[in-house]
């Protein structure tokens, strides 16, 4: 690739992790809203989490059809929709006073406008203007803008929501979102979308029906859709959580902000180990380790260090599988469809968030506490590890030693 082309693709990328970033970072955050729409609309938590699981499924549900849109129209379109959906959707939740209400505005068209401005899209339209070696490099580039995002955004929006009320940190989260419109013409210059070498198909559909028919790419859905149960689980009741042990909501902000923070770290180097390693050990790897650090926070003193020790350690695989696991996509079908059959495997991510959601509601209500949920967390999480390692996956060709 010429110089000025490759740089020409470094700034997309890096472009394309802005936006992420702002997508990211507002969706991720809105779990502290939770207890303030709770007081103020007298709605229980069980509606308000299962607007929030909604919000999850429908996140998944837009990333095959946004992601099939930018592959055959450029990304440029569904970006700057999904910005503008997602602004809506926030601007309006204040005005929205009933479970109703609140299932399409924070269900529906928020989450629709953050899933179309979001991974499938972006890593695709980076990966268009990419060598194959450097692809993994750039999602991760790409995701750690998104824990960039979630590190900068909960601090801001809990401090928002104490200065101006919640509703006036939501319309505040709705013009920061608007902002970032201008970052579009950078993601999609002018010109043709390119096709990628070992394109699958002759149409995003057919592409879909062979990769469906693909026991490797099954079993990489299936343990995308455990990484989506505990993260949504995570990110929508970790707050409720940090409440029944007597600790202020400061402790739960800064420890979304420290996931995000250290998921900065573990995206750069996923997507780095990607030119080293296998995807599928990555990915085996990360779950196990998730397993592991359940079982210890389970046995832990629930002290503010304990939540923050915790969420520096799972930040460090939050969404750092999203490189590998695009890897492996990427790997098996080329990407002329990545957007579309990234998108698809984004959905069994979401459909796995929302039950990590909704019956992370069903539980406190039903038992008090979220005991059993860590358990099923902790479960999933170590039989994700074992349901990678059987994926067909080339190894590493060795880097030759200039002469």
């Amino acid at each position: 690739m010429p110089p000025g082309k490759e740089r020409s693709a470094w700034v997309i990328t890096l472009a394309a992790a802005a936006i992420l970033m702002v997508t990211m970072g507002a969706r991720q955050s809105l779990g502290l809203f939770i207890s303030p729409l709770q007081s103020s609309t007298g709605l229980g938590i069980t509606t308000i989490s299962l607007a929030f699981a909604i919000a999850q499924l429908m996140w998944g549900v837009i990333q095959p059809v946004s992601g099939a849109v930018a592959d055959r129209y450029g990304p440029a379109r569904i970006l700057i929709a999904g910005l503008v959906v997602l602004a809506i959707g926030m601007a309006v939740t204040p005005f929205m006073t009933s479970g109703f209400g609140l299932i399409v505005s924070l269900g529906v068209l928020s989450a629709i406008g953050a899933g179309a401005g979001s991974f499938s899209v972006l890593i695709g339209a980076a990966a268009q203007h990419l060598t194959t070696d450097k692809r993994g490099k750039a999602a991760g580039i790409i995701n750690a803008g998104g824990s960039l995002g979630q590190f900068v955004f909960a601090p801001v929006a809990q401090t928002l929501i104490q200065m101006l009320g919640w509703m006036g940190a939501m319309w505040s989260l709705a013009v920061i979102t608007v902002g970032a419109l201008p970052l579009v013409g950078v993601v999609s210059p002018a010109g043709p979308v390119r096709g990628g070498a070992g394109a699958v198909g002759s149409a995003p559909w057919q592409a879909v029906q062979d990769a469906i028919e693909d026991r490797s790419y099954l079993l990489l859905n299936a343990g995308f859709f455990t990484c989506g149960f505990h993260i949504a689980f995570l990110v929508t009741h970790l707050p409720g959580e940090v409440n029944l042990c007597g600790l202020p909501p400061s402790v739960a902000s800064w420890s979304l902000a420290l996931i995000g923070l250290a998921n900065i770290v573990g995206s750069l180097i996923a997507g780095s180990f990607t030119q080293r390693f296998r995807s599928k050990y990555i990915l085996a790897t990360m779950y196990g380790s998730r397993a592991l650090l359940i079982g210890w926070y389970l046995v832990a003193p629930r002290t503010k260090w304990t939540f923050y020790s915790f969420a520096v350690g799972l930040g460090l695989t939050w969404l750092a599988t999203v490189p590998p696991t695009a890897t492996i996509v990427g790997k098996l079908f080329g990407i002329r469809y990545l957007s579309t059959l990234f998108g698809l495997t984004l959905l069994s991510h979401q459909i796995g968030g929302f039950l990590g959601a909704y019956l992370g509601g069903l539980a406190l209500v039903r038992f008090g506490d979220y005991q059993w949920m860590w358990y099923a967390d902790m479960a999933l999480a170590a039989a994700a590890a074992v349901i990678n390692l059987p994926i067909r996956e080339a190894r590493i060709a060795p880097v030759s030693s200039p002469a």
